[in-house]
């Protein structure tokens, strides 16, 4: 590893990587930007039975898949997405796609249990360019962070159904509940606010009740990732 890439590498923790496009091109630029980085490309996959057995295979930290993929250019990409999820739920997730497509950020998010899991981020392809976006997005995703596209959340944020759910929200929960949504923890929400961790605390607890995640439920479901749910959904 040069000195320059050791230097870039000391920025945030080297991630092991699966890749999954059937865009060669793309793939293939990809990898040369994260491997500059100095993270660890484990496997790359052109279709999804691939991508699927790569994860097993190499247990990785996190797995980058386009929606779209081969054998049926549908949502392959995503299924397999979900798939990963609910029996690894420890890789982190960063979907990558050509459209705006609200219903797969849910449709992940719901998926595979909440404790120990990775991250979860979903990016517009045009926006992946860059070392400096595509490094800082799958760092997130491998922190166990949201990294979500702007133009995606602010079509979530438009949707009628998220704005009747929050409404009881104050203006200072709302924004508690932002910056949850963008994987901070309580701490990292205090230090951005800057308030103390303790009001941080009353504010969740009061967003879960507002939002009637009770805690006799906590054994069903994470009440975090709920409201997050709530914050990101969107209409059927």
């Amino acid at each position: 590893m040069t000195a320059g890439v050791e230097d870039r590498a000391a920025r945030g923790r080297a991630l092991r990587i699966v890749l999954a496009d059937d865009d060669p091109v793309y793939l293939r630029g990809l990898a040369d930007i994260l491997e500059d980085e100095g993270h660890e490309i484990t496997a790359r996959a052109g279709e999804a039975h691939a991508l699927r057995a790569a994860v097993a295979g190499t247990l990785p930290d996190v797995a980058l898949i386009d929606i779209r993929m081969p054998p049926t250019q549908t949502l392959e990409g995503l299924r397999a997405a979900v798939e990963i999820r609910r029996a690894h739920p420890g890789v982190g997730i960063l979907l990558l796609s050509k459209d705006l497509e609200l219903t797969h950020l849910r449709q992940l998010l719901e998926a595979g249990p909440a404790a120990a899991a990775g991250g979860i981020g979903y990016q517009l392809k045009s926006r992946v360019t860059g070392a400096d976006f595509v490094t800082d997005v799958v760092a997130q995703v491998g922190a166990g962070r949201y990294a979500i596209d702007g133009d995606i959340q602010r079509a979530l944020y438009r949707t009628p159904r998220r704005r009747d759910r929050l409404a009881a929200l104050t203006d200072q929960q709302l924004k508690v509940l932002e910056l949850m949504a963008c994987g901070l923890s309580n701490s990292a929400v205090a230090a951005k606010l800057s308030i103390s961790k303790r009001t941080v605390e009353d504010h969740v607890n009061t967003v879960f009740d507002k939002l009637d995640l009770r805690p006799e439920a906590k054994e069903m479901y994470d009440r975090r990732v709920r409201a997050v749910l709530m914050y990101l959904a969107a209409d059927d």
